[in-house]
């Protein structure tokens, strides 16, 4: 059938519409443009409204804001204070005594000295001692005393007495080595174990908001493929109702292009939702949202084309040297493993050492005595330092030693608490076992995914170049009349979903060089 003359110019007008896709006849020649993956969407990507975004700054802002490194670092500074106060414990201290008295009482004896007799004295003292990591306790003490009186009898008034000692308490048994320092070299492991969780937190965070961001630029393709569908779909709409004016085309066939329009512009709306749920996933991330009345974020980073990947076994048994939450895993255990060599001392019977190595000092003003009609003369001269003198050369030494035992007449409370803490060093034990092969899993995905991300983005660029060709082939098929506008549709619909997986290819790429990135640090952690 020919057309006439009159509709000419509406069909003219409505291939012109339609764009060089659409094109039949004479101009087929040049019908489609290209749609590639790299070029056709860009347009309509340059065009979502919202504020840029890059890569670096979402990963920076998401380790300072979110609440994973957040608390991360709160558990860091407590388990730092904790490690502080059970160094404390083996830190050496001091203590001093200064006190004055009196005493007041009547004789009961002649040789008091005095009717009423009254003293002063004055007492002062100083001590350090230090708990040592064999669990010994070591104490040094000097004191003093001063003292008056108005007994005649008294041959040094006043007088001056020192003593000093030092003295070694040492569990052979319950309290020995592991048993004192058990809680200090757990703290020190928990210390390691919080600072290695810190930095495996900080890792997952940028590995986090890398992953979203690269879900971000995927949903804006997938909306700008989505877009280009919609657009195709009107276009397609707009040519099919002026190829049924010119009787080209039936009303089946303007109703396919209504359905097939309907269909498209129902699934922008939900392309865009969902790229708008990943803009605010995002957001939370980074503790922030887009500025007013820029609505979304927008992604302004490309991700990599090339991927180099390792050996596989290299790279398993470089994360399980390496990965921060493996180590963090480890050091926990060996905190418990400290606490259970603990318990398996303090579960023995109490066997001390005790000793002690001195000296003794006096001092004074020597007064006479009259006692029988004999004066007693005594010519002694000196104060206190004469008297620490006489310590400190041990002139009147002081010694002692012995053992001191203490059993239970029965051993299940103690025994007990090993019992516990040997289940829970082995339960620790299975599950830095778990972590290790669940490591080790996800080192081997990620890579595997990595290995194909080259092939898997050839593979979906080809997928887009023959859906492409395939619209072009099919649109000069239906302006042929060899295929129906519902088979149109259909090819349209397929181009879309290959520009959708190609873009999909490269977020997924992106998406296990992140992952692997975690998982496998560059550097070795460091136990300060």
């Amino acid at each position: 059938m020919t057309p006439k003359k009159s509709t000419l110019p509406i069909l003219a007008a409505a291939l012109m519409l339609c764009g060089p896709a659409h094109r039949a006849g004479a101009a087929q020649a040049g019908s489609a443009p290209e749609l590639s993956p790299d070029s056709s969407m860009q347009a309509v990507v340059s065009g979502i409204q919202g504020a840029a975004l890059s890569l670096q700054e979402a990963m920076d802002e998401a380790v300072r804001n979110s609440v994973a490194t957040r608390s991360a670092s709160a558990a860091l500074d407590a388990a730092t204070g904790l490690a502080r106060r059970e160094r404390g414990g083996f830190d050496p201290t001091l203590s001093g005594l200064l006190s004055h008295g009196g005493n007041t009482l009547p004789s009961t004896s002649p040789f008091q000295g005095a009717d009423i007799l009254r003293t002063q004295t004055t007492t002062g003292s100083l001590g350090a001692g230090v708990l040592l990591p064999t669990g010994g306790q070591l104490s040094a003490s000097f004191n003093a005393t001063r003292s008056e009186t108005n007994s005649i009898f008294a041959t040094l008034n006043p007088q001056t007495n020192a003593s000093g000692s030092l003295s070694l308490v040492q569990p052979l048994l319950k309290g020995f080595g592991p048993a004192a320092t058990g809680s200090r070299s757990a703290a020190e492991f928990e210390l390691q174990a919080s600072r290695n969780s810190y930095e495996s937190a900080v890792s997952a965070i940028r590995a986090v908001a890398e992953q979203t961001y690269w879900a971000l630029y995927a949903a804006e393709r997938t909306y700008a493929a989505q877009r280009l569908a919609r657009d195709q779909a009107a276009a397609f709409l707009t040519q099919t109702g002026l190829r049924a004016t010119v009787g080209r085309g039936g009303p089946s066939q303007v109703a396919s292009a209504k359905v097939f329009l309907a269909e498209q512009e129902q699934s922008l709306l939900d392309r865009e939702e969902a790229m708008d749920a990943v803009s605010d996933q995002l957001g939370s991330l980074m503790g922030r949202r887009p500025a007013a009345g820029t609505g979304r974020f927008l992604t302004t980073t490309e991700p990599g084309r090339n991927f180099t990947v390792e050996d596989e076994d290299t790279l398993v048994a470089r994360a399980i040297r390496r990965n921060r939450s493996l180590r963090a895993t480890e050091r926990a255990v060996a905190a418990v493993g400290a606490r259970v060599r603990a318990s398996r001392w303090k579960a023995l019977p109490q066997l001390d050492f005790v000793g002690s190595i001195g000296g003794n000092g006096i001092s004074g003003t020597g007064q006479d005595i009259v006692f029988s009609g004999d004066t007693l003369h005594n010519a002694l001269r000196g104060g206190l330092g004469d008297a620490w003198s006489q310590v400190r050369q041990r002139q009147y030494p002081s010694w002692n030693y012995g053992l001191v035992l203490s059993v239970p007449l029965s051993l299940r409370r103690n025994d007990g608490e090993r019992q516990r803490a040997d289940a829970e060093l082995a339960q620790a034990e299975q599950g830095l076992r778990a972590a290790r092969l669940t490591l080790e899993e996800n080192v081997r995905a990620a890579r595997r995914e990595l290995l194909h991300a080259s092939e898997r983005l050839k593979s979906a660029r080809s997928g887009v170049d023959a859906a492409l060709e395939q619209v072009r082939i099919g649109q000069l098929e239906y302006n042929a009349g060899l295929k129906t506008a519902f088979e149109l549709v259909r090819l349209r619909a397929d181009l879309a979903t290959a520009q959708q997986r190609y873009s999909q290819a490269l977020v997924r790429a992106a998406t296990a060089e992140a992952a692997l990135r975690h998982l496998v640090p560059d550097n070795d952690p460091t136990d300060e």
